[in-house]
């Protein structure tokens, strides 16, 4: 079973954890949570203050143990998410190595990334939802597990252009897709946000929003292009999530 963890409890057991648990939740807080208000994720801010967010850790992120440790939680996630307030997401933690810490560019994550969320869907015991596309392609896809629909967010150390995208280790964030039922382009609050959240992002990364950036079943979006962001402009030509039920092999090294 995955383990899932929230604000409150870390706010009194947070001594309980080890060294690196301790300093990516600190590390989370304090980044999200910043005196001045910067945080670009207005929702992602609102839900850390008012315990709509919840947590999970993983190991490594190139073993396949720690994609399995992710789908633990996800499943156990896809049963509560809608009680946890209207700003949910799930946040992950995965203890990155200090050899990847040295090694890995932000082009090393975006490939760890995928195979991550490659194994996570192979670890997907129910069928993919009859609503959502199967092909990345297809503007309304979106990422899903356990019959949910999630948009996936990525964080990690190599990028340090983009702030937004920038963590002291490697994290994954999922958002169910039903929070963003009032968030989204065909409502005044959602339009208002949207306006908000990339004046503040521009300000916060100190250059001009991502291109891929779009609203969800925009004829020109492509939701798994914005699951990953480059320090720049660039952006994939092809998506590499493949849908697949098979044994899942280890690896450990750079590729």
């Amino acid at each position: 079973m995955g383990e899932l963890f929230e604000k409150i409890w870390f706010d009194e057991h947070i001594q309980t954890l080890s060294d690196w648990k301790k300093d990516a939740y600190e590390s989370f807080s304090t980044i999200i949570a910043d005196k001045d208000n910067t945080y670009p994720c207005i929702p992602g801010r609102q839900g850390f203050l008012t315990n709509n967010l919840r947590f999970s850790f993983a190991g490594d992120p190139r073993k396949v143990d720690s994609a399995k440790e992710l789908s633990l939680a996800l499943r156990e996630y896809g049963k509560c998410s809608r009680e946890t307030g209207k700003y949910a997401s799930l946040v992950t933690f995965f203890e990155t190595p200090k050899d990847l810490l040295d090694q890995f560019d932000v082009e090393d994550y975006r490939e760890l990334f995928w195979k991550v969320l490659n194994q996570v869907t192979a670890f997907d015991e129910e069928e993919w939802p009859e609503d959502i596309p199967t092909d990345p392609t297809d503007h309304k896809w979106e990422f899903c597990f356990d019959g949910e629909p999630y948009f996936a967010f990525c964080a990690t150390p190599a990028h340090e252009v983009r702030r937004s995208r920038h963590f002291p280790c490697f994290l994954l964030a999922f958002q169910p897709r039903w929070v963003f039922e009032e968030i989204n382009d065909s409502t005044v609050f959602g339009q208002k946000m949207k306006k908000s959240i990339r004046k503040r992002l521009v300000e916060y990364d100190g250059m001009p929003g991502h291109p891929d950036l779009k609203w969800y079943g925009q004829s020109d979006n492509h939701e798994w292009k914005q699951y990953f962001l480059s320090d720049n402009e660039t952006s994939p030509s092809k998506c590499p999530f493949m849908r697949m039920q098979q044994t899942l092999p280890n690896f450990t090294q750079k590729s």
